[in-house]
């Protein structure tokens, strides 16, 4: 076989050869296969091949070769080389020297190595051709490729396997499982080598593949997982595209055959007995049954019920989810001089039935359970009923916390089997001796975590387990001293940089997460690394608390704002431990009262920055702003000098000036004057005797003028009132007719002065005299809220005198 295929790759490679031959020609290059011809052949020369320096044909070397002589690959040779041996051939590049000899006078290259495609599949060499005598290059360097020539030497491999695949059972014929695939290592652009067809060696009865596309497929449609779940099948790859002296490489295909509900459950047996005590409480498990499944995972889920009357009412039938067993229960109190035997019939069904397979048969079964009511049998009592146990939390594991007894009071020899409730030791931090009832340590314990543990311990008969007693433990775990002590929080403390020496900064405390018996006690002190401190102190008070002081006078900001202070903490032990913590001194701004104002040493660091030159023009700029303030302030006390009395009256921003007798100074929003202004005929007033004399009421002055003075007007004794009265009246009317008005407690009038003021008026209207004449210095004996227009007066009054003067 072997030689049949050796003999074919030569003859696919001559025919190779032949037609690379084909193609020097069109190109003008010399090309020969191996023994066709040699360079400068004259029928080659007369066929129009162009003449150029190197001579050679393009070389190829067949892989695997197995020889035992030589494997010539070609010859290189130059147009100008006569024949005489004058010219020495060399080549240099991959395998040159190694892989690849060169005949020097000839030219003739020999392979001396078996070459593999697969590894690497050409090889790059420079040919020169120099004197022999002078050792001079006669032709320029060229390059030159050997090309491996491909053989069917590798054979189709799996590299995905190993492959394992499922399908479902009872499937239909032609149910596709899954898709192998082979890789050929021969090049798939030569010839058939790398074609590759697959076929079913083992397992062709039940499977089938695709001979192109390696898909597997069901060729039955009776697979019973349940008769078998899995089946091996060899399926084959062959190259050549299946012809004879192609090879071949096979994987082993794993196929898993799942499950479908198509088994209904069944009890393999009709009756089962169980029996319970009559005590046993409601709720008490008497057994447990389970029906057998063919089936598997889910299709195995069930639900079971009582299917009897009497069954119904005394027991309860529930589903264990993890096992799907039927567990029964007491539902109702049993008693056994009434009745020593129930019967129960229980039914499974399967939860998910599959309707494909509903005709298969009903997907259900039933059984019956006889329980048999036992008479009483007291359970053991523990004595004596001590439920206190200590133990040290650094007790090893298997130490013993204390021992529990419990006798059956029927049998005094009767031994007794003792367990503890996990349900209250989930952990499993304590075990119980089955025979002594000995209580050991489980787990290694930790009194910061868990200070105290309540177990229940249970005490049955040894050959009846359902006699139980139980007793609730409660075990302290005594402390030991295996935390060291900490401060009480990361403290941060302030400092004046006018702080003076042994003055109190900070007072430190620590906690400690052990409990001794004897109660804390801390010992402070500096750490080793703090030794050089000259800043702080530190004072143990014995109190468990320290106090760190000051150590020198004054500090500074600039040179360093921020404190380090480490602090070593002692407890009493034992074993004494001690911790290191760190307390941060902040070095901060101060009043003359000590009071914190800042701890940023930004604005200090900045002003040391300035010169004295900045500094002087800053104070200079300081000073024109205050010059020009303070000029401001003068122009306008001198602008108001010169203003009128009622603009002296007029200071406040909130008064409103009218014609008439105001509400008072906290009167500003009380009524709009303007509708009352409309009916005032101030063209009368003006024109009236009473105005003054020329200088203050004559023609030529301007009216604005003659509306501040109205406060200084004397009134005529004829005016008449009514006016305003009637006016006023007919609002006041108004208001109260509208619905929409909300409530006033008082309606204001300015019109006219009233007629019961306990104080005389203020107003100049009734005054005959001039403001000059009048004394307001009973202003000042009113009251506080009297007291600015008692200044405002005051102070008019003053102005007056001064021009007077």
């Amino acid at each position: 076989m072997a030689k049949g295929v050796q003999g074919f790759s030569w003859a696919v490679l001559l025919l190779f050869c032949a037609l690379q031959e084909l193609g020097s020609w069109a190109t003008h290059t010399a090309v020969e296969g191996p023994g066709l011809g040699q360079p400068g052949d004259p029928a080659l020369l007369a066929g129009g091949r162009v003449k150029r320096g190197w001579v050679w044909n393009q070389f190829f070397v067949v892989e695997e070769y197995t020889g035992t002589e030589p494997l010539y690959v070609g010859k290189i040779h130059s147009d100008s080389d006569e024949g005489d041996g004058s010219i020495k051939y060399t080549i240099s590049g991959e395998g040159a020297g190694t892989i690849f000899l060169i005949d020097e006078i000839t030219g003739d290259i020999h392979a001396t190595e078996r070459l593999d495609r697969e590894q690497k599949t050409f090889y790059t060499l420079r040919a020169q051709a120099r004197d022999r005598q002078t050792d001079q290059l006669l032709e320029p360097e060229s390059e030159f490729i050997i090309k491996v020539q491909d053989i069917n030497d590798s054979e189709p491999r799996f590299l995905e396997g190993p492959y394992i695949g499922s399908v479902a059972e009872l499937s239909p014929i032609g149910t596709s499982v899954m898709q192998v695939m082979a890789s050929d290592a021969d090049d798939p652009t030569y010839g058939s080598s790398a074609r590759v067809v697959y076929s079913v060696l083992e397992g062709e009865q039940h499977f089938t593949v695709d001979s192109k596309t390696g898909v597997i497929r069901t060729a039955v449609a009776d697979l019973d997982r349940e008769t078998q779940d899995r089946y091996e099948v060899v399926i084959r790859a062959t190259d050549m595209a299946g012809q004879l002296g192609g090879l071949s490489g096979s994987t082993t295909v794993t196929i898993v055959v799942t499950d479908v509900n198509d088994n209904p459950p069944r009890f393999p047996q009709k009756m089962y007995q169980f029996s319970i005590v009559e005590t046993a409480p409601v709720g008490t498990a008497i057994g447990r049954v389970k029906a057998e499944d063919s089936d598997v995972g889910e299709n195995t889920d069930m639900t079971y019920q009582v299917k009897d009357e009497e069954g119904v009412e005394m027991f309860r039938v529930t589903t264990d989810s993890n096992t799907q067993e039927a567990v029964i229960t007491v539902q109702k109190p049993l008693d056994y001089e009434s009745k020593k035997v129930h019967t129960v019939v229980v039914e499974a069904l399967n939860k998910f039935v599959d309707p494909r397979f509903v005709d298969l048969g009903t997907f259900r079964d039933q059984t019956i359970v006889r329980v048999s009511v036992l008479d009483v049998d007291e359970p053991p009592e523990f004595r004596p009923p001590s439920n206190l146990m200590e133990v040290q939390e650094d007790a090893h594991v298997g130490s013993v916390v204390g021992v529990v007894t419990a006798l059956d009071p029927d049998t005094a020899n009767h031994p007794v089997r003792y367990a503890i409730d996990r349900s209250t030791d989930t952990e499993r931090i304590f075990d119980i001796d089955a025979k002594t009832g000995a209580i050991v340590t489980g787990k290694v314990l930790d009194r910061e975590t868990a200070g105290w543990h309540n177990i229940t311990v249970l005490a049955m008969e040894a050959d009846n387990h359902s006699q139980v007693s139980r007793a609730s433990l409660r075990i302290r775990i005594l402390d030991v001293n295996d935390n060291p002590p900490e401060l009480a929080t990361p403290y941060e403390a302030a400092v004046c940089e006018d702080a003076k020496p042994g003055q109190l900064i900070q007072t430190i405390s620590v906690v400690d997460r052990d409990e001794p018996q004897s109660g804390h006690h801390f010992y402070f002190t500096l750490a080793p690394e703090a030794t050089n401190n000259h800043h702080f102190s530190l004072l143990d008070i014995q109190d468990n608390t320290a106090a760190v002081h000051t150590q020198r006078v004054g500090f500074n900001r600039q040179e360093q704002d921020v404190y380090l202070l480490p602090i070593l903490v002692v407890d009493s032990g034992p074993p004494a431990l001690s911790s290191t913590g760190t307390l941060t001194i902040r070095v901060c701004g101060c009043d003359s009262n000590g009071a914190i104002q800042s701890c940023n040493s930004t604005a200090y660091v900045v002003s040391a920055t300035l010169s004295p030159g900045a500094l002087i023009a800053l104070l200079v700029c300081v000073l024109i702003l205050v010059v020009l303030v303070l000029l401001i302030l003068t122009l306008k006390r001198h602008h108001k000098s010169h203003l009128t009395a009622e603009d002296d009256e007029d200071m406040r921003d909130n008064v409103i000036k009218y014609n008439d007798e105001g509400g008072g100074e906290q009167d500003t929003e009380a009524y709009d004057m303007s509708a009352l202004r409309s009916l005032y005929d101030f063209s009368e007033i003006k024109g009236g005797d009473g105005g003054g004399g020329p200088g203050e009421g004559g023609p030529g002055r301007n009216p604005a003028s003659e509306l501040h003075a109205l406060p200084q007007w004397v009134q005529s004794p004829d005016l008449d009132f009514s006016v305003f009265r009637d006016y006023i009246c007919r609002k006041v009317e108004q208001a109260d007719e509208d619905l929409s008005v909300p409530p006033y407690d008082s309606f204001q009038t300015y019109a006219f002065e009233g007629s019961d003021s306990p104080v005389p008026s203020l107003s100049s209207i009734n005054t005959w005299s001039s403001s000059s004449e009048q004394d307001f210095s009973y202003l000042g004996g009113w009251g506080p809220r009297f007291r600015q227009l008692a200044a405002l007066y005051a102070g008019r009054r003053g102005e007056e005198d001064g021009e007077e003067s």
